[in-house]
């Protein structure tokens, strides 16, 4: 059974004090993806991939974060909101913070979104540093299996409303795809050896960077599973996991 710390009065809570656990925040996303696929998707795919570690292994899902940093889908198509990296980083930090006041001192930011990775190391590099009483870590879905590693780049670098973003959302949202748009919807990777960074209307037609077309529910499943299996496995290792060489002083500083 999902636990979710939004559906638990305070009492329900009290064990978070006494018992190791790890919560999990899914890190998401608002912003175009493509024709056939919602703005949310990248905070729908965090919010199952949570919820299904949680059912798995009883560990708390605190609220998702659903407006993160999209700056890379520019301004020209509709439906992206965005924080700027600075912002997303702070609300990452007062996430743990707070959370830490319930006894909830643990907590892995599970991230959907490749433009979140920046905002995400700053604020754990933060909390490392100025709050070793607390333990944090990111993962993005990704690249945590060797399986899901390799078919979630199969039909370009620049994973974006693709063969493998498109499969997962027609195991875990399938009313939102749009399958009428799937065919067409193609668009080739064309970050291959470009110097710059640039935003997506000067690399895609469309919103799209990849091969939704090429979509199943079978590997959507499969890149579900196997995730879920990964991210689980990392719950029941950080229940218990210590400092290897115990915790670090916190340093005299003020951070500013």
């Amino acid at each position: 059974m999902t636990r979710t710390w939004e559906s638990e009065a305070w009492p329900d809570l009290r064990d978070l004090a006494t018992e190791p656990e790890v919560g999990l925040v899914p890190v998401g996303a608002t912003e175009q993806h493509g024709p056939h696929l919602p703005t949310g998707t990248d905070t729908i795919i965090a919010t199952a991939l949570c919820n299904g570690v949680s059912d798995r292994t009883g560990a708390p899902v605190l609220p998702a974060i659903p407006v993160a940093c999209s700056y890379g889908h520019g301004t020209e198509l509709p439906g992206t909101l965005s924080l700027s990296p600075e912002l997303l980083a702070a609300v990452v930090r007062q996430y743990a913070e707070w959370a830490a006041t319930s006894g909830l001192t643990r907590l892995l930011f599970v991230n959907s979104h490749f433009g979140n990775s920046a905002a995400l190391g700053i604020a754990t590099d933060h909390l490392r540093l100025f709050r070793p009483d607390l333990q944090v870590g990111v993962v993005d879905w990704w690249s945590l299996d060797p399986v899901v590693a390799r078919e979630a780049v199969l039909d370009g670098d620049d994973v974006h409303a693709h063969r493998a973003e498109t499969s997962l959302m027609l195991v875990v949202a399938p009313e939102l795809v749009h399958l009428d748009r799937i065919t067409g919807a193609d668009d080739p990777d064309r970050t291959a050896d470009l110097v710059f960074r640039y935003t997506a209307p000067a690399l895609s037609t469309n919103g799209v960077t990849g091969r939704p077309s090429e979509a199943t529910t079978e590997l959507g499943q499969l890149l579900l599973d196997r995730t879920i299996d990964a991210i689980a496995a990392r719950v029941e290792r950080g229940r218990h996991e210590k400092p290897p060489l115990g915790p670090a002083p916190i340093p005299p500083l003020t951070p500013h």
